[in-house]
């Protein structure tokens, strides 16, 4: 404890363990403490199921039914990863893929008027699906191709769009797109959790189909990837990069004061000691002072004995209902996994539903979904505060993370780990700078 960082981290959720992953490989001394005995603070899964039903004080242990308690690992927050997306590539340039299995979802679905259908994104897909008619597909299909063909540095694949100042309600405009073919555009495949992005200029919108479509072929199922044993796996295998570089890990260590001297933090003490550092990066836990809350998500996590109907048996999948089709602001979400990712014991499914609360009774909120899912075995609700930082940390420099929302992927967490890097170095995250240094450690032949 007793020595100088350049950084040090609190907590190990998955955001603070790639910066300090990302820290260490940029040569920086950093020193990781979690005040908890396990790896992932808030983004941990939980194992074994005994543990889940004393964390959620339910008063009994799992039934016989539920098989061994120690083939389940729970996450405690609900996400997949796009296989062409900012995580992926994270986890690709920063060699964390040697520790890691994924498999992909094996499907993506749309809830509309009670019911749930499959996301078309592909031009075949389009023209088979039931959820619009002959002539929208036509319509859907001409939209889809221009999103593929558009390219921001070329004009010529505009088509008198200015991705600058045309809002996508314009652009769902000119190509005559009716109401639910704009829901699920816009919520299931450019994955917006309310309607405020109809009336924003169209490039953001357009960027987020094409990362959709293109998660989507490269393994042709859906665009998402899970991985075997858990999202728990993931923080882990940046604290082993760390760890590789360098960097300096203790767990169920307490943290009794953040050190601070003329308004920027010097340290961090625990147990007597105090260990110094320039910079802190921690998650709003640590700091309750530095943060304020933005909000509540409510997450439930549903055990099940069978695949969700109308999802053609899938042993994983997401659905998606749109809040305009259950008369709210913001969209409710199903993440479903199951014993096919060693998350759950033979036959076990688990689902998870979240949303963004927006009145007293989060519960009847999510109604729709738990219907979708019945019979359910067993169910634990968690109702979560949203915290985001009060400053940017330039002048304590004192870096907080935001807490994890209610989208389903990883892109707005990937946002929150790029912004805080700029804040700490003030330089842009460089994908191709740390492919490099990656090659300085392990050379180039063993890539």
């Amino acid at each position: 404890m007793d020595e100088e960082y350049d950084v040090i981290v609190l907590g190990t959720g998955l955001t603070e363990c790639i910066l300090s992953g990302i820290m260490s490989v940029n040569g920086k001394k950093v020193l990781h403490m979690d005040r908890n005995p396990y790896y992932g603070g808030e983004s941990s899964s939980i194992t074994p199921l005994e543990e889940l039903y004393k964390r959620f004080s339910l008063p009994d242990s799992p039934p016989e039914s539920m098989g061994r308690g120690r083939d389940w690992n729970v996450d405690l927050i609900p996400k997949f990863l796009m296989a062409n997306g900012q995580l992926v590539k994270m986890l690709l340039y920063t060699e964390v893929t040697r520790y890691l299995d994924f498999k992909v979802v094996e499907g993506s679905f749309v809830y509309k008027g009670g019911k749930i259908y499959k996301v078309p994104s592909t031009e075949t897909e389009a023209l088979a699906s039931n959820l619009m008619g002959m002539f929208e597909k036509r319509r859907f299909r001409k939209f889809l191709v221009f999103v593929a063909n558009f390219d921001e540095n070329d004009p010529k694949t505009f088509e008198g769009v200015d991705p600058k100042t045309t809002t996508m309600r314009d652009v769902y405009k000119k190509f005559d797109l009716g109401q639910d073919v704009i829901d699920f555009t816009g919520h299931a495949l450019a994955l917006y959790r309310t309607d405020d992005y109809l009336d924003v200029p169209c490039l953001e919108t357009i960027n987020r189909i094409k990362l959709y479509s293109e998660s989507l072929a490269r393994y042709g199922k859906s665009p998402y990837l899970y991985p075997l044993y858990g999202l728990g796996e993931l923080p882990q295998g940046f604290a082993r990069l760390s760890a590789i570089y360098g960097g300096t890990y203790m767990l169920n260590k307490p943290v009794d004061e953040i050190v601070m001297e003329g308004g920027h933090v010097v340290g961090v003490k625990s147990e007597g000691e105090v260990a110094r550092c320039k910079q802190l990066i921690c998650d709003p836990s640590y700091i309750p002072d530095r943060v304020r809350k933005a909000g509540q998500v409510i997450r439930v996590i549903c055990v099940l004995s069978h695949p969700i109907k109308n999802t053609n048996d899938a042993n994983s999948c997401q659905i998606i209902i749109p809040q305009n089709q259950v008369n709210r602001n913001s969209d409710i979400y199903v993440c479903m996994i199951s014993y096919a990712h060693n998350v759950a014991a033979q036959g076990k499914y688990i689902a998870i539903v979240s949303t963004t609360v927006e009145t007293s009774e989060p519960e009847a909120e999510i109604e729709p979904a738990l219907e979708l899912l019945e019979p359910i075995d067993q169910k634990f609700v968690a109702i979560s505060d949203l915290y985001e930082p009060t400053d940017d940390g330039t002048e304590s420099q004192v870096f907080a993370s935001s807490s994890y929302d209610a989208t389903t992927h990883f892109e707005t967490t990937c946002n929150d780990i790029k912004d805080i890097y700029k804040r700490m170095t003030g330089s842009d995250f460089d994908f191709e700078n740390m492919k490099r240094k990656q090659n300085d450690v392990f050379g180039e032949d063993e890539q």
